[in-house]
C-alpha cells in the first residue's frame, strides 16, 4: 500500500512523537509511507513546558514533511493538496485531543472530497482528560470521514462505540517502545544517577494532576514504617506549578525519602532510569492507556498502576505488576505486596514472555487486515 501518516514526529518529543516514527518505520519494511509532521503543534503561549523539541531535534529525520499547522487553515489545503499528490490509499491520522480535530478534520474532508482514499484514526483518546461541552462535536467533524479506527483500551473502544456503533476498528494495546536503548547492569545504572542498593521506586512522565505523584508521596509517609531502606525517584517535566510537590514534600517530611527530578529525559538517558528502578508506579486518577507502561516492559519493569481507564489492561496482575485502587493506601499497599512477592515471583521472566504479543509487527498486521 501506498500508506501516508499525519502526525506529531520528531523532532517534537514525546510519546506519541516516539509512537509514529516507530509505527512509520514498521510499516516501511513492507509498505511504501509518507511521514507529514506539524510545523506548529502547540502555540507556544498555550504549552505548559519548557520545549516542544527533543534536545537533538537538529538530527530528525529530513525525510518527514513538516506541513501542517495546528492553527493555520492556509496549512491545511496545503496538507491536503500534498497528500492528494502522493495518492496513497490510505491516510493515518494520529488523534490524541479535540484541539486537533479541525486541522485534522479538514484535511480528511478534502481529501475526501478528491479521492476515495480510505481514512484511519489511530486515537489515543477520544473523550480527553479535562471535558469540554465541545469535544464530541469538533472530534465527530474529522471522525465523520474516517473509514476506520485503531483504539489502545477497552475505555476508548467504549467511547468510539458510543459515538458510533457500527465504527469499523481494531483494538490492540499500545505497542512497546524498542527505541531507548537496551538495559543495563541495575548497579551500574544506579552508579549514574546517583543510587546505592535501596529499593528504587520510579514515578516517570510529565507530571500532571490527573497522573497523580502527589498520591505516590503521600503513600510514603506510613510506608517508611514498613519497608525498609528505600527511595522514590520521580522524573519528568512538571505542567503545573512545582511548589505544589516541592511543598508537599517538606510537610510529609519525607525529603529524605524523594528525589525529585523536574526535567525532561533525553531518549539517550531513559535507560538509565528504568535500568535502575526495581518497580515503576504510577498513581493515575484518570487514563486510558500509558506509553511508560510500555518503556517499563521493554526493560522487563514490573508496574504498580492504579485500576482506571486501560491501565488494568495490559498489567498480569501479580505476574507483570499489580492494579490497585486509588488512594495512597492501596499505593503503599500495592508498593509493600511487590516487594515481598518478588522474593518468589520472578517478574522479569513473566514480563519477557508477556510483552511478545505487544510487538510493532503485530501491531501493523492489524492495520492491514482492518483494511484489506
Amino acid at each position: 500500500m501506498n500508506i501516508v501518516i499525519v502526525g506529531t514526529f520528531p523532532p517534537y518529543r514525546g510519546g506519541i512523537a516516539d509512537f509514529n516514527a516507530a509505527l512509520s518505520a514498521e510499516l516501511k519494511l513492507i509498505h511504501t509511507v509518507h511521514a507529514i509532521n506539524f510545523t506548529t503543534q502547540y502555540p507556544s503561549l498555550f504549552f505548559p513546558g519548557k520545549s516542544q523539541y527533543k534536545p537533538d531535534h537538529d538530527s530528525a529525520d529530513e525525510e518527514i514533511d513538516r506541513l501542517i499547522s495546528s492553527i493555520n487553515p492556509f496549512s491545511w489545503i496545503k496538507t491536503a493538496r500534498r497528500i492528494n499528490v502522493l495518492e496513497p490509499d490510505l491516510v493515518i491520522f494520529r488523534y490524541w485531543m479535540p484541539f486537533f480535530a479541525p486541522a485534522l478534520g479538514m484535511v480528511a474532508r478534502l481529501i475526501k472530497a478528491r479521492s476515495k482514499t480510505k481514512i484511519l484514526v489511530i486515537c489515543d483518546n477520544i473523550i480527553p482528560h479535562e471535558q469540554h461541552w465541545f469535544d464530541q462535536p469538533i472530534t465527530r467533524y474529522l471522525f465523520n470521514k474516517a473509514d476506520y479506527f485503531m483504539v489502545m483500551s477497552r475505555a476508548v473502544e467504549k467511547d468510539l462505540l458510543m459515538l458510533y456503533p457500527n465504527a469499523r476498528y481494531r483494538y490492540s494495546p499500545h505497542p512497546l517502545y524498542n527505541i531507548f536503548g537496551d538495559k543495563i547492569d541495575q548497579e551500574l545504572a544506579r552508579k549514574q544517577l546517583g543510587f546505592r542498593h535501596e529499593k528504587l521506586i520510579l514515578f516517570f512522565g510529565i507530571i500532571r494532576h490527573y497522573k497523580g505523584l502527589d498520591v505516590l508521596l503521600e503513600a510514603i509517609p506510613k510506608l517508611r514504617s514498613i519497608l525498609e531502606d528505600f527511595r522514590v525517584l520521580a522524573v519528568g517535566e512538571c505542567y503545573e506549578n512545582t511548589e505544589k510537590y516541592t511543598d508537599l514534600i517538606k510537610q510529609l517530611e519525607i525529603e529524605d525519602l524523594v528525589d525529585l527530578r523536574m526535567d525532561f529525559i533525553p531518549d539517550t538517558d531513559i535507560h538509565l532510569y528504568f535500568s535502575a528502578a526495581d518497580v515503576v508506579v504510577l498513581p493515575y486518577r484518570t487514563a486510558t492507556q500509558s506509553g511508560i507502561v510500555s518503556i517499563a516492559y521493554h526493560f522487563d519493569c514490573p508496574v504498580i498502576v492504579s485500576d482506571v481507564g486501560g491501565l488494568p489492561e495490559i498489567i498480569d496482575n501479580g505476574k507483570t505488576g499489580y492494579v490497585v485502587t486509588q488512594g495512597p493506601e492501596a499505593v503503599r499497599e500495592g508498593i509493600v505486596t511487590y516487594f515481598k512477592d518478588r522474593e518468589v515471583t520472578d517478574f522479569n521472566a513473566n514480563i519477557a514472555a508477556y510483552k511478545e504479543r505487544l510487538s510493532w509487527s503485530a501491531y501493523a498486521k492489524l492495520i492491514e487486515e482492518l483494511v484489506e
